[in-house]
């Protein structure tokens, strides 16, 4: 019985809070790169949506779409979405039923940092309460340089939409539904991040089936 509910947890993506601590790390499957359609297909295809169903995207699809977003792709540690001198500097938090997690590209895996369902404060738009994945998209300001550099928050900001675009291309390419929002209230999201000061929110992300 016991086995039988670890199977149908991990094809429902259901990290459940109960086995999970904070700070635990929870490894994704290897990322499987063979599938998807063909770029110009996946760009022809590319579009918002926002109607969602609750329905939650199975792990292999979770651990797809974050490689995608801003997963290692090559020995050197270097990313899938590129970043202004390597900085690395935009951090995924991943919100689930489940739980916040943080995405760690090094490990290919999960950081528990809450076991409570926050996905209602990651928006004003009423589709995130129920809507499988939001991410939040975080600039950690400490790896950018200086922050007065008006350039520099300038490349900020285009790494943040590479990995977002990134993961409009996935959803492009799995028949997901996904829409980039800003209309975010940064300052209680940030409380519940438990957030640094130099660390910001800039966007968020929505993605699941469509509705």
């Amino acid at each position: 019985m016991k086995t039988l509910l670890c199977v149908l947890l991990t094809l429902t993506l259901a990290l459940p809070a109960r086995t999970q601590t904070e700070n635990s790390l929870h490894r994704l499957p290897p990322p499987d790169t063979t599938g998807g359609k063909p770029l110009m297909q996946s760009l022809k295809e590319r579009k918002t949506q926002r109607e969602f169903s609750s329905r939650p995207l199975p792990e292999q699809v979770l651990s797809n779409l974050l490689w995608a977003a801003d997963g290692i792709n090559r020995p050197d540690g270097r990313r899938t979405a590129p970043s202004a001198r390597n900085w690395q500097e935009i951090e995924i938090y991943v919100a689930l039923e489940s739980g916040l997690f943080l995405y760690e590209p090094s490990h290919h895996a999960l950081r528990m940092l809450l076991p409570d369902d926050i996905r209602n404060a990651t928006g004003n738009q009423d589709f995130v309460r129920t809507a499988p994945v939001n991410l939040i998209y975080v600039a950690d300001l400490a790896k950018a340089g200086p922050q007065n550099n008006a350039d520099n928050i300038l490349f900020v900001g285009a790494d943040c939409g590479f990995i977002a675009e990134n993961v409009y291309l996935f959803c492009a390419s799995e028949g997901l539904a996904t829409v980039v929002r800003g209309m975010v209230n940064r300052t209680d999201l940030a409380k519940a991040l438990k957030l640094r000061a130099d660390q910001k929110i800039l966007l968020s992300q929505t993605i699941g089936f469509p509705r």
